[in-house]
C-alpha cells in the first residue's frame, strides 16, 4: 500500500474538509491551501467536520492514491484550523493517530533528524 519511510512527510490539513472530494479537488487543496506539490510523494491527510472520516491523498510515482478510513464509533483527534494550513507529521505519527492516539498528548523526543537533501538546499 502506502510506502511510508523515514523521509516520506506527511501533512494534515487542518480543520474540516468536504468529503465529497475525489482525486482532483483533494489534489487542489494540497496545491492551493496548503500550499504543497501533490505529485512530491509526501502523504496529506484530510478529516471531515465530525472528524469520524479521513482521506489520504499520495503520489506513489505512477498515479493517485486516495485511502479512506471512516469511524464506526469515536472521533480522530484532528489539528484545528488556525494560523497554519496544516501540521507535518512523521509517518509514525500518522500510524499513531489513525490508531486513535492522541496527538500532543506526550512532547515528543528531540531526537536529531537529517533533513531530506532538498530542505537543506533551499535554507
Amino acid at each position: 500500500m502506502l510506502g511510508i519511510g523515514a523521509a516520506t512527510r506527511v501533512f494534515l490539513a487542518a480543520g474540516a474538509t468536504d468529503m465529497r472530494k475525489g482525486f482532483d479537488g483533494l489534489f487542489g487543496l494540497v496545491r492551493d491551501r496548503l500550499l504543497e506539490d501533490p505529485l512530491s510523494g509526501h502523504v496529506y491527510g484530510f478529516a471531515n467536520r465530525q472528524r469520524t472520516r479521513v482521506k489520504l491523498l499520495y503520489w506513489d510515482g505512477s498515479g493517485l492514491w486516495v485511502c479512506a478510513k471512516r469511524l464506526e464509533k469515536g472521533r480522530f483527534r484532528w489539528p484545528e484550523a488556525g494560523a497554519e494550513p496544516s501540521l507535518r507529521l512523521s509517518g509514525a505519527e500518522l500510524a499513531a493517530l489513525l490508531e486513535g492516539l492522541e496527538l500532543g498528548a506526550r512532547p515528543r523526543q528531540g531526537w536529531y533528524r537529517r533533513e531530506p537533501e532538498e530542505n537543506r538546499r533551499s535554507a
